[in-house]
């Protein structure tokens, strides 16, 4: 291999690594997850008029807007980033990305997302895009310094994604969009709560206190984390009661509901990782299987 050869394979492979680091930066496992839920609630709010080219560019202003707030958020904390195990290999934690070039990048990507959302649906879904990455990027991201209130903070913009995805279909926020907030909005602290409990150490290691009781892994954090989960049986419930879906979306609201019940109690008899393990994949699956259960049984 000559040296023009050699040159050619190395910037290649410096350019594959820097593409690998802007995917790293956007969070693309979280931001995916995020905007399922926006394209759920666009594909129930529209019903027939379902639209598959409209479906796309939600998927693609979604998660350009919600990237952009990962990655504003990873450069606000690179600092604390390169203090735990789970985050130092971050793009900007480890100094692969600096941070103007990833705030170019973010400040590129979000005014892009926004602009997208605004101008082929609406402005009302452009203002709350706006509103769920600076929330997230600028007020939650700083709380998080300050203790467990970080998760009621950032339950509000966590939860805006299935406002965007139905007033994208709609123009407007309707009751079923009120309802799929308030859905998401509550499984925020369980499923919040369950992280932390499992990465608890490592928080610490970087001054995190984010576990419902000071003191971390504890009687106390372990019953909050229960009562709140509990909350989830009848948020689960409410499409059914407001004639948003029906009776099926009633039954596995209630079944969800009782399961995450189920998990969070477990964690509380044994405060283990293992069980608070269990709870955090719970959680994972509940969201989506919810949405998912609420739209069929609308259709």
């Amino acid at each position: 291999m000559n040296n023009s050869t050699t040159h050619i394979t190395l910037e290649k492979e410096k350019s594959y690594s820097k593409l690998k680091d802007f995917s790293m930066l956007f969070k693309m496992r979280l931001t995916t997850t995020v905007v399922i839920t926006s394209l759920i609630a666009y594909a129930m709010a529209s019903g027939v008029n379902f639209n598959v080219l409209h479906f796309f560019y939600l998927y693609l202003g979604s998660t350009l807007v919600v990237g952009a707030a990962n990655g504003i958020n990873q450069i606000i904390e690179k600092d604390f980033d390169a203090l735990m195990s789970r985050t130092a290999n971050r793009p900007v934690a480890a100094n692969r990305l600096n941070s103007n070039e990833a705030a170019i990048f973010c400040i590129f990507t979000g005014v892009l997302g926004v602009f997208i959302l605004s101008y082929i649906f609406n402005p009302i879904s452009g203002i709350l895009a706006v509103f769920a990455l600076i929330s997230y990027a600028f007020v939650y991201t700083p709380v998080k310094r300050i203790g467990p209130a970080a998760v009621l903070v950032g339950a509000f913009p966590g939860a805006v994604a299935p406002l965007i995805g139905w007033t994208c279909a709609t123009g407007e926020i309707g009751l079923g969009a009120i309802m799929l907030f308030v859905i998401q909005f509550a499984w925020q602290f369980p499923h919040f709560w369950a992280i932390a409990w499992v990465l608890d150490d490592d928080y610490k290691k970087a001054g995190y206190r984010l576990l419902p009781s000071s003191a971390g892994r504890n009687n106390s954090s372990a019953i909050q984390i229960l009562i709140y989960t509990v909350i989830l049986v009848p948020v689960g419930m409410l499409p059914y009661f407001f004639e948003v879906s029906g009776i099926i979306s009633l039954i596995f609201g209630a079944i969800l509901g009782l399961y995450m019940t189920y998990l969070a109690y477990k964690l509380y008899q044994e405060k283990t990782i293992k069980t608070a393990k269990a709870l955090m994949y719970g959680s994972f699956l509940y969201l989506p299987l919810i949405f998912t259960i609420i739209w069929l049984d609308k259709i």
